[in-house]
């Protein structure tokens, strides 16, 4: 119809360049023409480069009138049960790299169909866009994989809570369009597309879309406001519209004893379609003063509002920092925006979500019970929710006593910021030092080998080759003295050398992957985790010992089978231990069982009883925190006890924050077992934040000790545990994928937002798409072919 384009004014009033005003005829639906290119043969048209947050708000054009549609498709209201809604036009989010002939399809089509719509090229600005205007349907280009990572992204998108209601649909190659739809619908995906540019197809898409899942979501978006009313609800509740039109029910109100009374309303917007606020729940109370509080607030709090108003800055301030200040610094096409997904996903416990009910609770409390409620969320974040805290009463030993004998398990359980090791912690020694004896006439190529063992880049795999598979010795008799981990024990280093020999011996080498290599690779970073600032003024000496001594015994007698493959062949060590943590509990076991009984290797012969006591409690519940069963409940302690908590201490919007708020919450015995737990733990599988040549080898060795299970569990008959790790069928790079996915990715961002590892993330970064590129050429080894290099 010969429309000229429009001018699109952002919510501070700039006024883009590059566009005219926009003709008297009538227009079309406002296209966002974010990142495209100029369009030819109109001059003028290049867009400013915007910042990121300005990206998905650059200047738009006018789209060419919509072709009216048939009545029924024109209808602009929506029944559900009792409730008549206006439903607006959908809203669409078009991801495309190139705009290409598919890109194109989709624009006309939306246009045809009469659909806002915002065509985004730039990946970066792909979640700042979604997030300022709530999409209610996001088409992503799924066919060039190397240009953009549509599964990553989608995640990234549904990490966001205001997602939960929006459709994604990924746009697939035809010769994809046999392939399994369940990768894409595990990674968030609603629908697949299978490319075709003919505008009927795409004009068809959409329709089925807007009344298929879209008017489906819409409906359940307008369920919260029926739940908030239910919830909140004291006397009597009406439902309005934002004209305030009455959509459940009209009358007089009434208190439910029948009488005609002055009554108070709290008013509750509920986010509704596009992120606005459709309906507002009227909360009566008859029993109040005769006046009118409107208070705005969520109906859901795990709902974002659009302007961010209503929003619990308390609970969200990290995910804000997680998306924002990591998408300049790594590729966020991979990432899961750290903390979005720690608030979400698998990490979404009930404990969680208590946490963050109470959170938005305390934003509209008075200060008396906002303080309670901080008191509250303090015993929420301890490791123990049903263990008492006892306290001694000296006028009752009796009771001391029985407690003591019947209830504890052996250990004073501490209340406030009490600590049972009065031991000075010792300096670190530099890293050249080597103690007296046996380091004293190490070998020059194992000097060598262990020469930059500080770095995170340390190959232990040199080392292992340089001992003959004996690393753990040499580079734990290394870090040991560093830490002065003998001085802290009072024991000799000759003690402590014949302990190290016997419990690398106890390692089998015959194992692919769970030997006295493994046990050195973990005790190499754990040491780089315990030289790290925060950890470095956290822990204490005990802890620094404790962590040590647990990573380098925490998979002693490894038998290389998993502890299913034990309780299914009904070995004696699943009899031992009840089917529950049975490698990690053999392995804390063996571990004292192998000290105690020699006292030429008993390094804890001279702590005195209680030092000890501390001690092999530290040590066995970090080896006991190795354990995969329980690894999504340490990762939402940890985030829940002190990422969050921290993240609120230093973000504080009243004052700065208060070094001894951070030190004493940073201090408290719980605070430094979740520290050690994840520290322990992201060590344990430190493999894929390993440069890539490193971690190749490591998956090679898994894997291999993976398929050796599988085929002597075929041979016995027993349940196979892992199918998919079959040597014939096995695709290592989507275990490995798989492997990164569900439990890397969101352990180590919860673990760099306490401590700052970028190095390990750029890693983790790196080798990720190392594995995607091979999966995508349908490759299920551990390389390319040759052929490919060339």
């Amino acid at each position: 119809m010969g429309c000229a384009p429009s001018i699109h004014i952002s919510e501070t009033q700039t006024v883009y360049p590059g566009a005219r005003e926009a003709e008297a005829a009538p227009q079309g639906p406002a296209v966002a023409a974010a990142l495209l290119p100029p369009t030819p043969g109109r001059p003028g048209a290049q867009l400013p480069s915007p910042e990121p947050e300005a990206a998905a708000a650059a200047a738009a054009v006018a789209a060419p009138p919509a072709e009216p549609r048939d009545s029924k498709a024109s209808t602009s209201h929506v029944q559900f049960g009792p409730m008549r809604f206006r439903a607006d036009p959908p809203q669409v989010l078009l991801v495309f790299v190139k705009d290409d002939s598919q890109c194109k399809g989709f624009r006309k089509a939306c246009e045809k169909a009469g659909f806002p719509y915002t065509v985004v090229q730039e990946v970066k600005v792909v979640l700042t866009c979604f997030l300022a205007a709530h999409h209610d349907i996001i088409i992503i280009d799924h066919r060039n994989p190397q240009q953009l990572d549509a599964p990553a992204l989608c995640r990234s998108i549904r990490s966001s809570k205001v997602s939960e209601n929006t459709v994604i649909v990924g746009v697939v190659r035809k010769r994809d369009g046999e392939e399994s739809v369940m990768p894409l619908i595990s990674a968030g995906f609603t629908r697949r597309y299978v490319e075709n540019p003919s505008l009927m197809a795409c004009y068809a898409e959409l329709l089925q879309l807007e009344f298929g899942e879209v008017r489906s979501q819409l409906k359940l978006r307008a369920c919260n406001s029926v739940f908030t009313a239910l919830e909140k609800s004291q006397d009597a509740i009406k439902i309005t519209s934002e004209n305030n039109y009455i959509q459940e029910w009209q009358g007089i109100y009434c208190s439910k004893n029948g009488d005609n009374v002055q009554q108070n309303v709290k008013i509750i917007p509920v986010i509704g379609q596009g992120g606005k606020i459709r309906h507002y729940v009227s909360i009566i109370n008859g029993s109040s003063k005769d006046e009118k509080l409107i208070e705005p607030a969520q109906a859901d709090i795990h709902t974002d509002s659009q302007s961010g108003k209503h929003r619990d800055k308390r609970k969200s301030s990290l995910d804000v920092r997680s998306v924002t200040s990591r998408a300049s610094e790594v590729a966020t096409q991979r990432r899961h925006s750290s903390m979005a997904r720690i608030h979400s996903m698998v990490m979404e416990a009930p404990i969680t979500k208590v946490i963050n009910i109470i959170n938005a609770v305390q934003e509209n409390s008075s200060a008396r019970v906002t303080e309670a409620l901080d008191h509250v969320l303090e015993i929420l974040r301890t490791t123990e929710l049903y263990s008492p805290q006892f306290e001694a009463k000296d006028e009752d030993p009796h009771a001391n006593d029985l407690i003591e004998g019947l209830i504890s398990d052996g250990f004073r359980r501490l209340s406030g910021n009490e600590y049972t090791l009065s031991t000075n912690d010792p300096q670190q020694v530099p890293g050249g030092f080597f103690p007296s004896g046996f380091l004293h006439h190490v070998p020059p190529p194992i000097a060598q080998a262990m020469e930059n063992e500080e770095d995170w880049d340390f190959n232990v795999f040199d080392l292992e080759a340089a001992t003959q598979k004996r690393p753990l010795i040499f580079l734990g008799l290394k870090i040991f003295a560093r830490f002065g981990v003998s001085e802290f024990l009072k024991c000799s280093d000759t003690t402590l050398q014949l302990w190290l020999q016997t419990i690398e011996a106890h390692y089998h080498s015959s194992n692919p992957y769970h030997n006295s290599t493994h046990a050195a690779d973990v005790l190499q970073a754990t040491a780089y985790f315990l030289r790290q600032e925060r950890v470095k003024r956290t822990l204490d000496s005990v802890d620094k010992a404790a962590a040590l001594i647990a990573a380098a015994v925490h998979d002693v007698d490894h038998p290389g089978r998993t502890s299913p493959f034990l309780c299914n062949a009904g070995s004696e060590l699943a009899v031992l231990y009840n089917d529950v943590a049975v490698l990690e509990s053999h392995h804390a076991a063996l571990t004292f069982q192998l000290t105690l009984r020699d006292d030429k290797i008993n390094i804890f012969k001279n702590l005195e009883r209680s030092d000890y006591r501390t001690l092999r409690h530290a040590i066995i519940d970090m080896v006991l925190a190795t354990e995969m069963t329980k690894h999504f409940e340490h990762v939402n302690k940890f985030v829940n006890g002190v990422v969050k908590p921290l993240a609120e201490l230093e973000e504080s919007e009243d004052s700065d924050p208060d070094p001894d708020a951070l030190h004493l919450m940073l201090r408290t015995p719980e605070t430094r077992t979740l520290i050690k737990r994840m520290m322990i733990k992201c060590a344990d599988v430190s493999n894929p934040c390993r440069p890539l040549e490193q971690y190749i080898e490591w998956a090679a060795r898994i894997s291999e000790e993976y398929f050796s299970q599988t085929e002597e569990e075929k041979k016995l008959n027993l349940p196979v545990v892992m199918p998919v790790f079959d040597r014939n069928t096995c695709s290592i790079p989507k275990s490995q994928i798989s492997f990164i996915d569900y439990f890397v990715t969101d352990m180590y961002d919860a673990w760099d937002d306490f401590v700052d590892l970028q190095e390990l993330l750029q890693h983790l970064d790196r080798n990720f798409k190392y594995w995607k590129g091979l999966d995508e050429r349908n490759l299920r080894g551990l390389r390319p072919p040759p052929e490919l290099y060339q």
